[in-house]
């Protein structure tokens, strides 16, 4: 994966996701089969002085959603990315900069994933995330199925 491809990502998900520019979230790590999104406390704060459910919500979907996105433009294929389903935790609050990590659930594999678009021109896959707090804990987790279509099998379907 060249460097390239991460920052235009995330040139793409600021410009395109007003919500994104104005949590002032940053891509900060990939190593092929997980993805971390940063976001600093200030914009992201609630009246009690700790991350806002919904900024942590929203870079947990962003993180699975482009670890996704990455794996499919590696790989040469053109396609749209929806989050179908998902279940948020919240366990405890979020007191400093916020950083949400993805991956594929546990069962889950890449290769099945791409075995699937290659002979429906569509796949699925589960994966999970976490915010930890301080002591390194999970306080917020996600897990959610996320759906790849290919453009061109969209466009035919239509």
């Amino acid at each position: 994966m060249t460097l390239a491809l991460i920052h235009a990502l995330e040139r793409e998900i600021l410009t395109d996701i007003p919500l994104a520019q104005a949590m002032q979230l940053r891509l900060t790590d990939y190593h092929g089969d997980r993805l971390a999104l940063c976001a600093p406390l200030a914009p992201n704060i609630n009246d009690k002085g700790c991350a806002f459910g919904g900024s942590l919500a929203s870079l947990l979907t962003l993180s699975c959603w482009a670890l996704v996105v990455l794996r499919l433009r590696a790989a040469g294929e053109d396609c749209d990315v929806y989050v179908q389903d998902s279940q948020l935790r919240y366990l405890a609050p979020v007191w400093g900069g916020i950083r949400a990590e993805s991956r594929l659930a546990e069962g889950e594999s890449w290769d099945g994933f791409f075995d699937l678009l290659a002979a429906r021109g569509k796949s699925r896959a589960r994966l999970v995330a976490s915010v930890c707090d301080e002591s390194g804990k999970p306080a917020t987790t996600l897990e959610a199925r996320f759906v790849a279509l290919r453009r061109e099998a969209k466009s035919s379907a239509a």
